[in-house]
């Protein structure tokens, strides 16, 4: 058996996956699948192509209006539902419109005179969801899935996978990570979590399964008058959350991870007691470098 890796871009990522494969041929079959299949899921909910069901769903957000949906986004749709409830509403796919102000190129901290309006357009209590029909009570609005579809589709990446016949191997989607298996000698994964604010590994983690995402302040932000403002925004405020710079969070899936990670994020000072109620294993570091963590399986790096 031997290790075969692929590395392709999708959703505006780098993605790479390591498989253990007996042949060539299998381990590239599983591949191309996969990315098939995150190629599928881009083309499907990405809100930089109008012709995406995505963007057809917020042309009738535009209007008020409603839309029929398919049995896989009704899952995310419910799924959505049900971070939202966990999150006490942090956790929002209705919350996208706050991109307008929160531009890639702001140069200056919006005002409230910019937010306001747009928060009267926010909220998935402004949505009436009965399966499978999606109606927007407030014109305007808009769904984005991101924070969920990423996550969706490493999970999706590993049983392709498995169907091939891989059983040891990992998938990376842009840093959303999921487990086929412990190496083919029965060693595990080891992986790195990155410094919020330096060019190094803070956690290395030993992992023969589950799923591993992160959400921090570093990937996205904006630097402002010498203040990092990143890319997690609060929906009920219209703000960036500034308390902690980075939460890692290992579960038995990638989208189950990478929610839990996001409304960490969000509860901002009661983040890391949710994760602790949570259950699952988690790393994370505050603005201040104060970290925290509940870890079985890991190694402290310097």
């Amino acid at each position: 058996m031997k290790l075969y890796q692929y590395p392709f871009n999708a959703m505006g990522t780098p993605c790479d996956l390591q498989l253990y494969a007996r042949s060539k041929a299998q381990g590239l079959c599983a591949a191309k699948r996969v990315k098939g299949d995150v190629q599928r899921l881009e083309a499907r909910y990405s809100r930089y192509r109008e012709d995406s069901f995505l963007s057809a769903m917020n042309r009738a957000a535009q209007t008020g209006g409603a839309i029929t949906v398919d049995e896989e986004t009704a899952s995310l749709l419910d799924y959505a539902v049900t971070c939202y409830q966990q999150s006490g509403g942090l956790f929002d796919i209705t919350s996208g419109l706050l991109r307008k102000v929160w531009r890639r190129d702001l140069s200056r901290l919006p005002d409230n005179s910019e937010i306001e309006p747009l928060l009267a357009r926010i909220g998935w209590h402004r949505v009436h969801w009965q399966p499978p029909v999606l109606e927007f009570t407030v014109p305007g609005m808009e769904i984005d899935f991101g924070g969920i579809v990423k996550e969706y589709a490493v999970d999706r990446a590993a049983v392709l996978c498995r169907e091939q016949g891989i059983e040891h191997g990992f998938v990376n989607l842009g840093g959303d990570i999921k487990i086929i298996g412990p190496r083919a000698d029965g060693s595990p994964w080891r992986i790195g979590i990155r410094h919020p604010r330096a060019a190094r590994v803070i956690r290395t983690l030993s992992l023969t399964q589950g799923a591993l995402a992160s959400s921090g302040d570093y990937e996205r932000c904006f630097m402002i008058d010498g203040n990092r403002y990143g890319h997690v925004l609060n929906p009920k405020t219209g703000w960036p959350v500034r308390y902690l710079a980075a939460v890692s969070v290992i579960s038995d899936f990638c989208v189950v991870a990478g929610s839990a990670s996001t409304i960490a994020m969000l509860k901002e000072q009661d983040g890391p007691a949710w994760l602790d109620d949570l259950g699952l294993p988690y790393f994370w570091v505050d603005v201040e470098g104060n970290t925290g963590h509940k870890l079985d399986h890991s190694d402290g790096v310097p």
